[in-house]
């Protein structure tokens, strides 16, 4: 058990987890003829013995698993009447009882009312898409079903979904009726269709959306699919990065694995009823069309044969991606609402998405006759397989030389939206810039700390260091800016705290467990193993690493990170580890207040945060008219008051972005548009205010590496 513990350090992660376990909890042999009962036999044994902290089976763990548990099978309550949830209810303390005793009962009452709810709704759906929709009247939805309770009677669940389904089917009509007077525009002779037709065809599109939906999606899962969200509902009590990945997920993610996707290349998750990107591949296709960003939704996806795109509102995530991924060189259109509330149409054309491309990348700067370095790190990537020859590490190691022979003055590291990654290569990483020493505790229940340490006295950078963040910088990247913060060695530029996550996962395959199995593939665990620690002590769980400067920016009010999920594991704190702040020879507080003092008085930062506001405005605001007048309106409002912050993407700093010598002469024979891609990173860094005030802060501080160097001279 110890000695599977001290492995779990090696992988680090936020999302995905890169490696699988490679030892078993125990000889003991688990067998049990039915795979459900197998599978909660085995999980909860895992549980119990191997997460960081288990949680007791009593009667609270069986009530927060009741709420959420009902809440996910069916988030927006339109299915699931008041009757049926007081019905439910009397099992609310008995789970913990039925799950020791693998018991499912409960999954079984609540899967088959849902499956019967199911079918009274596609009744439902059928007659109230039947009728026309009167977009006159003076009435609203709420978009928010946070706000909303369950319904009494079969009058009431009708009057739910008709105002959800005018809801949907009010984008419908108002593309339609654009596309009509753009129509008309372009060719005076053209005939317009009546508002009954537009409305009739809005519905339609609807209609068949939601069929889709219905019979592509929801018949189309199985029970082993709805009992996977039943484990994973278990299984996330633990906390937010525990889950379960059943067979089909467990395929899913050794092929995301291979090195290559081929579609879109954003990374998605499912919020409630939205399918919401958290992240965009560098170099990928919607990277590249500059259309889609982080926390953009997606509501429709039409392929470029269709005329209407399919409506993935409520779609399992799993479905929706099956719809927005395809072949290289097809495209697909996607309708996406901006954090604003804005609702647009952009096409993208797929691809294939190297990994590779989310490698570390290097620039040259130029201010004024100086030359400092930039090198973007979007994740710490390692191939366990090859290590040596495929890490962050390394790469960062080789694109310091690469700046240095440039005549590098000072280094920004750039963090900013860095999920996480590999727990050595971080430490290693962290050796590049001090000369020995701790870098990050690891701790796991029952065992004695560890703290692991950079023991290469050699240092490739001692020159000026600032290190960007932001809300999205997550695990390893804390560990990164933490430790450099700890040893006063660098300046943390950005949010007012990262993400939070303190946790170290592991992935175990749960066949491993059991002997003579004869039930099948019972997937993999990734469950939590261990908490990490900063070199002073403190826990970057839920707080974070504070930036030494907090700047605002585009998440500065929106609800994020760790500290937003549900079930996180506490902050804590343990003893320091021994080591000593870098012998630095800048006067590392007056930087920071000089610093802090140009950012108060920036505009194009002013405006950012008030940007920011906004936007988090709009987002409190799910009121929603299901007036066209009214809903027109306020689309044209949102798109008016949008406009005063068009000089946030027309800021222009005055710094000068080049490639090294290297990178270069890779131009001259490049096959993969590495130029294209290098001069559309140099136009975005030349509008980032960020970047631009890291430049100020690395002047600052060679400005003291000078004075103080000529200070110890006269000495």
């Amino acid at each position: 058990m110890k000695a599977m513990m001290r492995k779990n350090y090696k992988v680090l992660l936020l999302m995905p987890l890169l490696a699988f376990a490679s030892c078993s909890f125990t000889s003991k042999s688990i067998e049990n003829p039915d795979k459900d009962k197998l599978l909660i036999q085995v999980i909860t044994y895992v549980l119990q013995q191997g997460h960081f902290d288990p949680i007791e089976l009593n009667d609270e763990f069986s009530e927060q698993f009741f709420e959420h548990y009902v809440e996910r099978v069916d988030p927006a309550k339109r299915f699931f009447y008041e009757s049926d949830y007081h019905e439910f209810e009397k099992y609310k303390t008995q789970i913990d009882d039925q799950l020791k005793s693998l018991n499912i009962s409960f999954f079984d009452i609540v899967d088959d009312r849902l499956l019967n709810r199911i079918e009274e709704v596609k009744l439902i759906y059928k007659e109230v898409l039947s009728t026309p929709f009167d977009y006159t009247i003076e009435e609203s939805f709420d978009t928010d079903s946070e706000n909303m309770d369950y319904v009494f009677s079969k009058r009431e669940m009708k009057e739910r979904w008709r105002k959800q389904l005018k809801f949907s089917t009010l984008s419908n009509y108002d593309d339609i009726y654009q596309d009509e007077k753009k129509a008309k525009e372009k060719d005076p002779n053209h005939v317009m269709k009546t508002d009954v037709e537009i409305e009739k065809e809005a519905r339609e599109a609807t209609l068949r959306s939601i069929d889709i939906y219905f019979n592509d999606n929801v018949d189309d899962q199985t029970r082993e699919d709805r009992f996977s969200t039943y484990v994973n509902t278990i299984v996330e009590e633990f906390d937010p990065h525990t889950y379960y990945l059943a067979p089909k997920g467990k395929e899913d993610f050794d092929t995301q694995m291979s090195g290559k996707l081929e579609g879109i290349g954003a990374r998605l998750t499912k919020r409630m009823d939205y399918i919401k990107v958290v992240e965009l591949i560098s170099g990928g296709p919607a990277w590249r069309s500059q259309l889609l960003e982080v926390e953009d939704v997606i509501l429709k996806v039409k392929q470029e044969d269709e005329e209407k795109g399919i409506d993935i509102v409520g779609m399992r995530i799993s479905d929706a991606i099956k719809y927005i991924k395809g072949p290289k060189g097809t495209k697909v259109t996607l309708t996406i609402k901006k954090v604003d509330g804005s609702i647009k149409d952009i096409t993208i054309v797929r691809d294939i998405v190297e990994l590779g491309e989310t490698y570390a990348k290097s620039s040259v700067v130029e201010k004024d006759n100086k030359k400092f370095g930039i090198i973007n790190l979007p994740r710490f990537y390692v191939d366990f397989n090859d290590y040596k020859n495929l890490n962050a590490a390394t790469d960062v190691r080789k694109e310091i030389q690469r700046l240095k022979q440039e005549g590098m003055e000072g280094l920004i590291l750039d963090l900013r939206n860095n999920g996480g990654g590999s727990l050595p290569t971080v430490v290693e990483m962290a050796g590049l810039f001090i000369k020995e020493g701790p870098v990050v505790q690891v701790r796991s229940t029952g065992a004695p700390k560890e703290v692991l340490k950079d023991k290469d006295e050699s240092i490739v950078w001692d020159g000026p260091l600032v290190i960007l963040v932001n809300e999205l910088s997550a695990s390893a990247s804390e560990i990164m800016a933490a430790a450099m913060q700890d040893y006063k060695r660098a300046i943390v530029i950005g949010s007012k705290q990262t993400y939070g996550k303190g946790t170290v996962q592991n992935v175990y395959n749960l066949n491993k467990l059991v002997r003579n199995n004869s039930n099948g593939d019972l997937g993999a665990l990734a469950f939590t193993t261990q908490k990490y620690y900063r070199i002073n002590g403190g826990s970057v769980q839920l707080e974070g690493v504070k930036s030494d400067v907090q700047v605002p920016g585009r998440f500065s009010f929106i609800e994020l990170g760790e500290k937003e999920k549900d079930n996180p594991l506490p902050y804590d704190e343990i003893d320091a580890a021994d080591y000593k702040v870098w012998d630095n020879h800048f006067d590392y507080d007056k930087t920071i207040k000089k610093s802090k003092q140009r950012m108060s008085n920036n505009e194009q930062l002013k405006l950012i945060e008030e940007n920011a506001r906004w936007v988090k405005n709009k987002i409190d605001n799910s009121l929603v008219s299901l007036n066209y007048k009214t809903f027109k309106l306020q689309l044209d409002l949102n798109e008016e008051e949008a406009k005063r912050f068009d000089p946030i993407s027309e800021y222009k700093t005055d710094l000068t972005f080049k490639p090294t010598t290297y990178e270069q002469q890779l131009f001259t024979k490049d096959t993969t548009n590495l130029q294209e891609k290098r001069e559309r990173w140099y136009e975005s860094l030349g509008k980032d205010v960020y970047v631009e005030e890291a430049i100020h802060v690395l002047e600052d501080i060679k400005m003291s590496y000078h004075f103080k160097k000529v200070a110890k001279i006269k000495d």
